[in-house]
């Protein structure tokens, strides 16, 4: 009996101690709400990590600046907008002439930013900038008539970019790259996806530039000049090891003016342009015309430094009704493979 007596007497000892030495209890995530006409950025900026920032119905003008890590910020839908503020605003985010911006550093990047249900619209260039973060998640906005990307997202990883609607912005309904402003070699995202998105009425719909490791998949894209734009260079390492995968890609007919890099876009279905390694597979493409020199169904194109195209395995597509052609291989790269693909015209004859 002493022997048990002290077992009980040191175990009881130790819980407390273990409790009296325990760390305090996290954060309680917290809902801090918002209405018309109060300010975005004081919840944002009042948020512990774990918050989340909940915007009711409504219109709301101004920018909103996110630079800390596990924060939501979410609104109930299309009823509740986001637009630019009248005269000067405020503010990092609407200097750059942006609507909401995520804002990491590459020492240390931010981490479980999620952004749902809301629409950012009419902004002088990106709808939604994000930089240097880990494990975003866009789900369900509305990015539109934006003068430049609707979505744009550089230097990240672990992205999940789903259910959202970019229509009319003046460059891509939704842009991914290594850097918008520096060159350099691809970046591998680990993983990030593009799925289940209704772009419509863009420059192009999805711009992919010095990514590796990514998936565009089951997006709906059509209206545009082009439908999604694969693009490397001379890096190193090399754009590619991504799949473009089950879209349906259909109707990218607008007419987009050459600028001083680029001839003019109409009529592109999928392109890849110095990259390698990658899939284009499961993808519907109908009804792309034009006669831009990369217009077509799906086109493997020269870059601009001239960097061919390799290891493009382009197979189980249905390729109907482009022009001028269906499947059109306009570059010299090797490696690159056409199987089991239903189209009428190919460019040269037998890639169908």
């Amino acid at each position: 009996m002493p022997m048990r007596r002290t077992h009980y007497l040191a175990g009881g000892l130790a819980a407390l101690v273990a409790s009296l030495c325990a760390a305090p209890p996290a954060h309680a995530a917290t809902v801090l709400t918002v209405n018309p006409g109060e300010s975005i950025q004081q919840a944002v900026d009042a948020a512990a990590p774990g918050d989340t920032v909940q915007l009711t119905a409504g219109t709301y003008h101004e920018s909103v600046l996110i630079t800390r890590s596990d924060l939501t910020l979410r609104g109930v839908g299309e009823r509740t907008v986001l637009m630019p503020a009248a005269g000067t605003a405020a503010g990092a985010c609407a200097a750059a002439g942006h609507g909401v911006c995520v804002r990491g550093t590459a020492a240390q990047p931010l981490t479980g930013v999620r952004i749902a249900s809301l629409s950012v619209n009419g902004y002088p260039k990106n709808g939604i900038d994000v930089s240097a973060t880990d494990g975003l998640r866009v789900v369900g906005v509305g990015v539109h008539d934006n003068g430049q990307q609707g979505i744009s997202e550089e230097l990240s990883v672990r992205s999940v970019l789903s259910g959202n609607d970019a229509t009319g912005n003046g460059q891509s309904g939704i842009f991914l790259a290594n850097s918008v402003a520096n060159e350099g070699g691809a970046i591998d995202t680990g993983g990030t996806v593009v799925r289940g998105n209704h772009l419509e009425g863009n420059r192009i719909g999805v711009t992919v530039r010095r990514l590796r490791d990514l998936a565009v998949d089951a997006n709906d894209i059509t209206g545009n000049c082009g439908g999604v734009f694969v693009v490397g260079d001379e890096g190193v390492p090399r754009a590619g090891a991504l799949t473009v995968s089950n879209n349906n890609v259909h109707e990218n007919n607008k007419y987009c003016a050459p600028t001083p890099r680029l001839a003019a876009i109409q009529g592109t279905g999928i392109l890849f342009t110095g990259a390698e390694d990658s899939r284009v597979t499961g993808n519907r493409v109908s009804d792309n015309h034009g006669s831009s020199p990369m217009s077509g169904g799906v086109v493997l194109f020269a870059s601009l430094v001239g960097v061919p195209n390799s290891g493009i395995a382009i197979s189980d597509n249905l390729v109907t009704g482009n022009g001028p052609a269906d499947l059109a291989d306009r570059d010299t790269g090797t490696g690159n493979t056409w199987t089991r693909n239903t189209c009428q015209v190919s460019e040269p004859a037998g890639r169908c």
